[in-house]
């Protein structure tokens, strides 16, 4: 469909493609690495607590108070915190905002599928860096003297869909060898494994980290995301969504993000759960004939020896298992399976069992 009453942005655009959100009961969902374990009972008493006569006011347009509890749980200041309707829209800010230059960006060709999105829609020139045979990312690639100016660099940590861990040393190494641009860790899952970059703010200005609460702290339905860095960054971001729209979060997500870093307990142990039921898992799959690449994530990305990732796909569905299958090169044999509970992990390999012995 075409219509000349679009622009050519429009045109030209090609959208990022959501996993499914299926309508129907009996499913078991492990496609889109939502937490099974459901948000801290603190939230939902806090969201409850903020359902009253202030909903009729606009909320804290600065979200002062939850930027300084997560300044405070990651020992920065405020103004090194930024927080946005997602961390979807905290990343669109960052193109926008700090990576938009008249220079190409760099990212791994196989990393997570809106970056190239936002480069078409902000018409920024990008230039991916190949995952090695091993469908990781060499840090030595990104240190290259044959790269050309860059207007920024981007990466996940832990990578996806891979789930692979880029160590700190070797972010850090990136980061030191490109001063005057900015270098964006997506850390979405890094709660699941891996070490944070935040240590490094203090000690270089060009770093910034983007953060979501929709996977470790289970607020994927509420829709807030953050971003920490040098107080230059972050004001860079403030400016572009004072431009856009000065209220992202409403009260309700203000209070629910406010106690889901207050409950530090309820955090630790589900995260600690989906790292132990991952290991389960993992064998599990191994035993069944799947390689799997480490995760530290909340997925493992598997392809099985004698089956074709669409047909795996295809038979779980039919199965009422919904898993994510890329049809891309390099990855199309993988399915990229999310973590669930012990009962979702039994149904998925339930299922496995009566494809792979059909």
């Amino acid at each position: 469909m075409n219509s000349p009453l679009w622009s050519n942005v429009v045109k030209t655009l090609n959208p990022y493609v959501p996993g499914e959100q299926p309508v129907g009961v009996g499913l078991v969902k492990l496609n889109t690495n939502e937490n099974s374990y459901g948000p801290s009972p603190k939230v939902i008493a806090a969201i409850a607590g903020a359902l009253n006569d202030t909903l009729r006011l606009y909320p804290d347009p600065t979200a002062y108070e939850l930027r300084q509890t997560i300044a405070t749980y990651y020992h920065l200041a405020p103004e090194q915190v930024f927080v946005g309707n997602g961390s979807d829209e905290v990343l669109a800010f960052v193109f926008q905002g700090l990576l938009a230059h008249g220079k190409p960006i760099v990212f791994p060709d196989i990393s997570y599928s809106f970056y190239p999105v936002y480069c078409q829609l902000y018409g920024i020139e990008f230039k991916t860096i190949p995952l090695d045979e091993h469908l990781k990312i060499q840090a030595a690639d990104y240190i290259s003297p044959q790269l050309p100016p860059l207007g920024g660099i981007i990466f996940p940590n832990p990578n996806a869909p891979t789930g692979r861990v880029l160590p700190l040393d070797e972010i850090e190494a990136i980061i030191k060898a490109h001063p005057h641009t900015v270098v964006v860790i997506d850390e979405a899952y890094i709660d699941f494994g891996g070490d944070t970059a935040i240590p490094l703010i203090a000690r270089y200005s060009n770093v910034l980290i983007t953060q979501s609460l929709s996977k470790s702290r289970a607020l994927a339905g509420l829709r807030v995301g953050l971003a920490l860095g040098h107080p230059t960054l972050i004001e860079a971001l403030v400016r572009i969504k004072d431009s856009f729209n000065s209220y992202p979060l409403d009260r309700l997500a203000l209070a629910g993000a406010k106690a889901a870093f207050e409950d530090h307990e309820y955090f630790s142990a589900t995260c600690a759960q989906i790292i132990h039921n991952r290991a389960l898992l993992s064998q599990a799959l191994n035993q069944r004939g799947f390689d799997i690449l480490p995760s530290g994530a909340n997925f493992v990305f598997a392809t099985h020896k004698h089956h074709s990732g669409l047909g795996l796909y295809q038979g779980l569905r039919a199965h009422n298992v919904i898993v994510r299958h890329f049809n891309k090169p390099r990855i199309s044999e993988y399915l990229r399976i999310t973590i669930g509970t012990p009962a979702e992990n039994a149904a998925l390999l339930a299922a496995l069992d009566a494809l792979l012995i059909a």
